[in-house]
């Protein structure tokens, strides 16, 4: 985001002054429940109403509240045939998955899938937004499927999803259950029909995003007159760079924790995001 447009956000910024109140636009968890909680929820809840053109874009904090954690979160592996640890973020890379296969799908399979997850109060507001006319689009960097189970259609995901395995031999595709049925012996997922093995369609470290989303992503937050973004610390590329292409009217940010990007916003509130959300109504039709 260039510093022009930083300063038209500040020159363009939604105060609550409206609701009498001279605070900051900065609001923590610790004020939940409290008065100045009451007043950004409320300034929050006026900008959804007053959205033609509203998008969401999350991130791992959205899931927390459902019992996914940050797979970044886990502990490292140490392997005692190569001796050696690896950190999270090698466990899901390109490299893992194509020279050591099991520790790869070791990991994916205890770290990144949570089949009896359900989704929380921020999936399911989102969906009834969605429902009712008031959210373009869902972008997400979550692999799992919560957005779609409580019900959201247009869902962007820039990382892929568990719920696509693809057989690198015959290329056939497998949804997650047929994909945790496919394990085999040796802790590899393996095609029922011709036993090649099935690689989840989800983006891996030095891997490229697919550009075919990023782009609808980038064309969606253009068109946004409000941008929402929640549960998300904002450290990963290129899905972080999405914001640069917001020239809408209010850039809010939702969050446990403060984040650079706060300095961006019109909102900011340091909160869980299913909290937030949880006292949200649909605006009138």
């Amino acid at each position: 985001m260039t510093l022009a447009h930083k300063a038209r956000l500040r020159r363009n910024a939604f105060t609550i002054s409206d609701w009498a109140s001279a605070r900051s636009l900065f609001m923590s968890d610790e004020e939940i429940g409290g008065k100045p909680m009451q007043e950004a929820i409320q300034a929050l809840q006026t900008i959804i109403n007053n959205s033609q053109h509203l998008v969401f874009f999350g991130g791992a904090g959205v899931s927390t509240e459902s019992g996914i954690p940050d797979f970044r979160s886990a502990q490292g592996v140490y392997s005692q045939d190569l001796g050696r640890n690896f950190s999270a973020e090698q466990l899901i890379s390109h490299s893992m998955y194509g020279k050591y296969p099991k520790l790869f799908y070791d990991f994916y399979r205890k770290h990144l899938i949570y089949p009896h997850a359900k989704p929380n109060a921020a999936h399911n507001f989102l969906a009834r937004l969605e429902a009712s006319g008031h959210l373009d689009a869902v972008i997400t960097q979550n692999i799992d499927t919560l957005h779609e189970a409580a019900g959201s259609q247009g869902v962007l995901k820039l990382h892929g999803t568990i719920d696509r395995n693809i057989c690198q031999e015959c290329g056939r595709v497998y949804d997650l259950k047929s994909f945790l049925d496919a394990y085999d012996s040796q802790g590899i997922p393996r095609c029922p029909h011709c036993g090649g093995v099935l690689k989840p369609d989800v983006t891996l470290y030095e891997e490229s995003l697919n550009m075919a989303v990023f782009d609808q992503a980038i064309s969606a937050i253009q068109l946004a007159d409000t941008l929402i973004v929640g549960g998300t610390s904002l450290v990963v590329y290129p899905a972080a760079s999405l914001l640069q292409y917001f020239k809408g009217k209010h850039l809010v940010v939702i969050n446990k924790q403060a984040i650079p990007q706060d300095d961006w916003a019109d909102l900011v509130i340091h909160a869980p995001i299913g909290q937030v959300f949880s006292q949200l109504v649909l605006p009138e039709q």
